[in-house]
């Protein structure tokens, strides 16, 4: 079964940055529209970012809370999507996850916890 597992979550300071890794087992995922997606604690799972299937160029998109501080990008050959984040905020830590959009049930992998904490 197609999985998705994340990587790269820790404990940064305010102001600082991860890149989180995305290696997805099947290559068909580079021809879908995919997402990183994150649940704080009390909260929903919400969509940060997205980027278009490998067929087109490169099209992303940011929910406004992350725009300019987070970037989106996928390396085919790798099976492999990433997450930079910079400038890092208290208000940034969740466990984030990555799956397609719309995400898929079967998808969602354990994520990967990002804590940003003095």
């Amino acid at each position: 079964q197609a999985q998705l597992v994340e990587s790269g979550g820790g404990l940064v300071h305010p102001g600082g940055s991860l890149r989180l890794s995305c290696v997805a087992s099947e290559s068909v995922f580079n021809f879908l529209k995919m997402g990183w997606y994150r649940q704080a604690p009390g909260k929903e799972r919400e969509l940060v970012a997205t980027i278009t299937n490998a067929l087109h160029e490169a099209y992303t998109t940011y929910a406004d809370s992350v725009k300019a501080r987070f970037t989106i990008s996928r390396d085919t050959a790798k099976n492999t999507m990433y997450l930079q984040m910079n400038n890092l905020k208290p208000e940034d830590t969740a466990i984030y996850y990555c799956n397609t959009d719309p995400p898929g049930r079967d998808f969602w992998g354990q994520g990967t916890q990002v804590t940003v904490s003095s």
